[in-house]
């Protein structure tokens, strides 16, 4: 009897072991996964470079848009994790400069994207899917408004028009409408 209970004892001693090593051998695969850059992060590559920018912006639905002109330049950091743009430019003759970072989550099969800058104090936060039938990313996420300091959701469509040509579009959505803030026209230089 003694003898058939060490036998048992070590044989679920073993299995429990080759279970652990298992789940571990699991989890680091799971782990480098989730780092490693691939194909979607070389395609946000393909964006490095300085880009012209002609943006249109409406301040309120109905009121005429205000043109300007900025200038992006797109790096990749992080070991080619994430994109980081940096805007400046002009608005409304003042200065404006603007970062953002774009990236892809392995592990959600999301593109998330933050955006900071000299006119605000607060971070947007953004998630989207690809829609590879019209080369575009459909962000959704939150902004502040400053009129009443509370959360606004936003959209933006990112389209990759050609090799040399993008467009941002960007909306506020209150009450369920949505309406058009700013257009920018992409082209690389």
């Amino acid at each position: 009897m003694k003898k058939i209970t060490i036998i048992i004892c070590t044989l679920l001693i073993t299995i429990l072991c080759k279970t652990a090593i298992a789940q571990d051998q699991a989890a680091m695969k799971a782990w480098q996964d989730y780092m490693t850059p691939g194909d979607v992060h070389k395609m946000i590559a393909t964006s490095n470079g300085t880009w012209n920018e002609e943006v249109t912006t409406w301040m309120a639905p109905g009121q005429p848009p205000t043109k300007s002109t900025a200038t992006a330049e797109n790096t990749m950091i992080m070991g080619g994790r994430y994109q980081q743009t940096k805007h400046t430019g002009t608005f409304n003759g003042m200065p404006f400069e603007g970062m953002s970072l774009l990236g892809y989550d392995n592990a959600k099969k999301v593109f998330m994207s933050t955006w900071i800058d000299n006119m605000g104090t607060g971070v947007m936060n953004l998630e989207g899917k690809w829609d590879p039938a019209t080369k575009s990313i459909n962000f959704t996420g939150v902004a502040v408004d400053p009129t009443t300091g509370k959360d606004m959701n936003v959209k933006e469509t990112f389209t990759i028009v050609d090799n040399n040509s993008q467009k941002l579009e960007m909306y506020v959505v209150n009450d369920g409408k949505e309406s058009k803030t700013m257009e920018i026209l992409l082209k690389r230089k």
